[in-house]
């Protein structure tokens, strides 16, 4: 039986036309995350340095460790959708397809909320990207910098899912030609990657 499963998986394989292809879409993006990942890199050394060499506050008394780390499952959440919204396509169910689409966007919007939100309560207690009332000023303008310029990637990647949303509206992926979703989907997989190792420096070390 298992024989008989594995022979199907190679014969859908052998069907799909992109199974094992790497079109230049595909290179491209590879080249910005290899790119991108370096200036992540960078951002959580030189947090690390300057957090090891400095009078440090404890992250959780004062960021919402609770709420970001429901922020942080959302996103892992959305990552998944992005995963089915492809399988979708791969099936040629266009309802599917934008109905996960929808579910990753939603994904990226709530995370952008909470996001928002959290900024907004810690101006409010005295933490700003230039002072931090209660202790070393590196400690709030390495945090906003770095989810900062996390959250925008998130932006970014929501926006680039709406507008393929509105190209699978489109019929633009009827034909079950699903590059343009897969190229997406890594720089969203990215995204959702990036994040948790922010989470774990920022948030939780």
């Amino acid at each position: 039986m298992s024989h008989a499963t594995s022979l199907d998986h190679h014969q859908e394989d052998r069907n799909d036309p992109q199974f094992g292809k790497a079109s230049i879409g595909k290179l491209a993006m590879w080249i910005f995350l290899v790119t991108d990942a370096m200036s992540f890199s960078g951002f959580l050394l030189a947090y690390a340095v300057v957090r090891s060499t400095m009078d440090w506050p404890q992250p959780s008394d004062y960021l919402g460790i609770n709420l970001s780390g429901f922020a942080t499952f959302i996103l892992v959440c959305s990552s998944l959708s992005m995963v089915l919204a492809i399988d979708a396509c791969k099936q040629k169910n266009r309802q599917q397809m934008l109905n996960w689409l929808m579910a990753t966007i939603r994904g990226g919007v709530v995370f952008l909320g909470i996001q928002a939100y959290e900024y907004t309560h810690l101006v409010h207690s005295g933490m700003t990207l230039a002072h931090f009332a209660h202790g070393n000023n590196l400690f709030a303008s390495t945090f906003y910098i770095v989810t900062g310029f996390h959250g925008l990637h998130v932006l970014t990647g929501v926006i680039y899912l709406i507008c393929e949303y509105r190209f699978a509206r489109a019929g633009h992926y009827d034909q079950g030609d699903y590059n343009r979703l897969e190229i997406l989907g890594l720089f969203w997989h990215f995204v959702d990657l990036v994040w948790i190792l922010v989470f774990t420096f920022i948030y939780l070390l």
